[in-house]
């Protein structure tokens, strides 16, 4: 959900609020309060990270950044949503030729928590690349050899070792 519907929810929460404090339905405020309780939050913990995710997969960069955008704080954000915030700034900075600020967010990716070992995986190939592109070989290696610590996909392991190939060539 984005800001400026929470932002309608919530508005109509504190109607619905006043109006069940005016006519003394106190049972109705409490759930009321937790409505309200539950959209402030999770505009602060979740943000609009799950619509710029979806919108990422239908490779919809320009919502995804428009989305991203609407988060002020992402230090507010749970680990469980910042990972991919970080990860969608990074991929969107690639996409910009931004390698400065790309690298940037993929550092922070790689430091957060990644429910799955193929998602820390992109994370680790794309540091991986950029600092290819960077002729920072010895920064390459040791990214890879974080990869192997993790279970990839096997089109990551391609995708690994032709990086690993890519770094023999130019050492």
């Amino acid at each position: 959900m984005n800001t400026r519907r929470r932002m309608i929810i919530i508005g109509i929460g504190i109607i619905g609020l006043a109006y069940a404090v005016v006519f003394k339905h106190y049972n109705v405020c409490v759930y009321l309060l937790g409505i309200i309780g539950y959209f402030i939050w999770s505009q602060y913990r979740e943000g609009t990270v799950f619509l710029a995710t979806q919108s990422f997969h239908k490779q919809d960069y320009e919502k995804t950044a428009k989305l991203l955008s609407e988060i002020k704080n992402p230090d507010n954000l749970r680990k469980g949503r910042r990972n991919f915030y970080e990860f969608m700034k990074g991929n969107l900075a690639l996409k910009n030729d931004n390698i400065e600020e790309a690298e940037y967010h993929f550092q922070l990716a790689s430091r957060l928590p990644w429910r799955r070992d193929n998602e820390k995986g992109m994370v680790l190939i794309n540091l991986a690349n950029i600092n290819l592109r960077k002729k920072e070989y010895d920064r390459v290696k040791t990214y890879l050899d974080l990869t192997d610590k993790l279970a990839l996909t096997h089109r990551q392991s391609d995708i690994v070792a032709k990086i690993r190939e890519d770094v023999k060539k130019y050492n």
